[in-house]
């Protein structure tokens, strides 16, 4: 373990049929390439150690000695890779009855034995002719501490049940699971066996780590293809490669904070355990609290968490995404009978997927498009590029266009306050913000409609938002919108569409540098003021602001994953520099998010001060900031 990282590994060797020796070899062999790789754990199928289709064989005296001498040669081996936990596949001889069972092997012992709790007895599968049941106590649990980490298993079948046993392993605390399984191949069952691993791992809140029986089991009535999972609380984050001969071996690491951090935010998890009475029979390795050595992640971090990363789900995401915006804002407008939205339209992102959302919700309900005020309100910054798309796509869209200028009132209101228009500072740029929010909100008033907030949540976080001006709205139906996932939606939209003049400005938008246009163009009419070269690139702040909040990690921890997730894209020196920019602007403008509007939640990060994030607007960002190394 390191950083708060298990390494797993699942292997499938290639097997023969009741030649313990040759077995034992080839799952020693995994084992130490699992070992030199930094692996803190690795498991085996079921009765690897004599393979599964042994059938009658089981009952022999000649194969379960055979079965004893292999367990015997791998607790051997295991003192020359210290720190790995072995969990093999053997009968188990007790009482005069004969089990199957998994064997947790470490720096030379047997640390425990876990027994098949559910032996089928069905079609295909008849182990009640071989095995009995496990004899574990009801709402009990075999628990393995290795390396100061709760560890469970379960064996094939035990997974299939209605309650499986690692739902009573993960209540009385282990965070990891491990099956032991040797499941022949049907039609479609490989892509439910999947689902299955994803769905438990979700359910327990817990690591899952799946090995079944491959090439070399017994062809007489079935096929048996190794299949190799890890999953971790809903999410796979390693497969194999199907149907192949030779022997396999995958790898990841778990991800113990994330697990122990949704364990105590979801306070259900452990009203269940308590309810259900868990108890636990916890046995130690003798690797208490040795670290791993590995140096780099065993897993995919994704440097967009917020964005659909599976092509195959895009349009499902995307769309049940627009419509949870559109379902918000539907309702809204239902429960206040109000017939008319208007909207600042700047041709930037934000404002485009609000009017995009606005429309659709206006045609929902059957309501006229020209209930749609659009307003283009052109200031000091205002370029001809995001004016002219503006106009073209309120244009396409078919809502009711106006366009006011703020010049002469901000002109008028410098005088008003003293403020020399040459000094470009603060109090220059909210100027602008603060009145096309006053033109937006007295505009509401005279056509009895409502103001849509364009903001998203990127900028919620940041505070990137005059307060008081583009802050505030009537209905914020961006406010979980993180900017990346923005910029995604604008472009589903524009590619999805038939429509070329709804197409082309959207693409166009997209292409346009981020800016609040509130500094005078460059001398030849393009955006002067960037919002990422002032505040720092929002694919990072989007990375920064998941995992502050979905799973509450540190600094230290954020940075190695953005480390991984943007190796090449980004030097270290740049992430700290920016990692740093959000703690400071996260803690520091709290206060406007305390006031923010309503609307919709739509992802698993909020910021909502009715919902999911409740925080002191004067809170120290001190203990952040010092363990960004700079």
């Amino acid at each position: 373990m390191k950083s708060g990282f298990f390494r797993v590994a699942a292997a499938a060797p290639r097997v023969t049929v009741a030649d313990t020796v040759a077995n034992t070899e080839r799952i020693i062999d995994l084992a130490r390439q699992a070992h030199a790789a930094g692996a803190d754990a690795i498991v085996f199928p079921e009765m690897s150690v004599t393979a599964y289709t042994c059938a009658d064989l089981f009952h022999n005296t000649t194969l379960l000695n055979g079965a004893e001498r292999g367990i015997a040669d791998i607790c051997t081996a295991s003192k020359d890779m210290p720190g790995l936990l072995i969990l093999v596949g053997a009968p188990l001889q007790r009482d005069g009855a004969l089990y199957n069972a998994a064997y947790a092997i470490c720096e030379g012992s047997i640390a425990a034995t876990v027994e098949k709790t559910y032996v089928p007895n069905y079609n295909e599968f008849y182990e009640r002719r071989w095995w009995q049941p496990s004899t574990e106590y009801a709402h009990g649990s075999t628990i393995i501490r290795h390396k100061g980490v709760e560890l469970g298993v379960e064996i094939c079948e035990d997974l299939w049940v209605p309650i499986p046993p690692s739902c009573n392993s993960a209540l009385a605390g282990a965070k990891i699971i491990f099956n032991l399984s040797a499941s022949p191949d049907l039609i479609g069952k490989y892509a439910y066996l999947t689902s299955l691993v994803k769905q438990q791992s979700a359910r327990c809140m817990a690591g899952y780590v799946y090995a079944s029986a491959g090439f070399g089991e017994s062809s007489t009535d079935l096929a048996f293809d190794a299949k190799l999972l890890i999953a971790e609380n809903g999410t796979l984050l390693q497969h194999n490669e199907r149907w192949q001969s030779g022997p396999q071996l995958i790898m990841a690491d778990i991800d113990l904070e994330a697990i122990a951090r949704d364990r105590m935010h979801m306070g259900t998890f452990y009203d269940c355990a308590r309810r259900n009475n868990t108890i636990a029979n916890v046995l130690p390795t003798n690797s208490e609290t040795s670290e791993a050595t590995y140096s780099d992640l065993l897993r995919n971090v994704d440097p967009h968490p917020f964005v659909p990363s599976v092509d195959s789900m895009l349009k499902e995401r995307c769309e049940e995404i627009i419509n949870i915006q559109v379902s918000g804002l539907c309702q809204r407008l239902d429960a206040t009978r109000c017939r008319c939205l208007v909207v600042g339209i700047s041709g930037g992102l934000d404002s485009t997927l609000a009017l995009l959302v606005a429309v659709r919700a206006f045609d929902r309900l059957g309501l006229n498009r020209k209930g749609i005020a659009g307003v283009t309100m052109p200031g000091f910054g205002t370029t001809g590029r995001t004016h002219g798309n503006a106009v073209a796509l309120m244009q396409a869209l078919g809502v009711n266009m106006r366009e006011i200028s703020i010049v002469p009132a901000v002109k008028q209101h410098f005088a008003d306050i003293g403020h020399d228009p040459e000094v470009q500072d603060v109090t220059y740029e909210n100027c602008q913000a603060r009145e096309r929010t006053q033109i937006l909100m007295d505009l509401a008033n005279e056509l009895g409609g409502m103001v849509l907030g364009t903001g998203d949540l990127s900028e919620l976080a940041l505070g990137w938002a005059t307060y008081n001006g583009d802050q505030m709205s009537m209905y914020g139906v961006n406010a979980g919108v993180p900017k990346t996932l923005v910029r995604h939606l604008t472009a589903y939209i524009a590619n999805d569409t038939d429509d070329e003049a709804i197409r082309r400005p959207l693409l166009d938008i997209i292409d346009t540098p981020i800016s609040p246009e509130l500094i005078p163009a460059a001398a030849d009419g393009t955006i002067k003021q960037k919002t990422e070269d002032l505040v720092g690139p929002y694919e990072l702040h989007d990375f920064f602001l998941y995992y502050t909040l979905r799973y509450g990690f540190s600094p230290e921890r954020i940075l190695l994953l953005a480390k991984k997730a943007f190796d090449g894209t980004y030097t270290t020196e740049t992430i700290e520099k920016w990692l740093s920019t959000f703690c400071r602007r996260f803690f520091a403008q709290q206060f406007k998010r305390s006031c923010m509007p309503d609307g919709p939640k739509v992802g698993s990060v909020c910021l909502s001060p009715r919902g999911d994030w409740r925080m002191p607007s004067d809170a120290s960002s001190g203990l952040w900031l010092a363990s960004i190394p700079r």
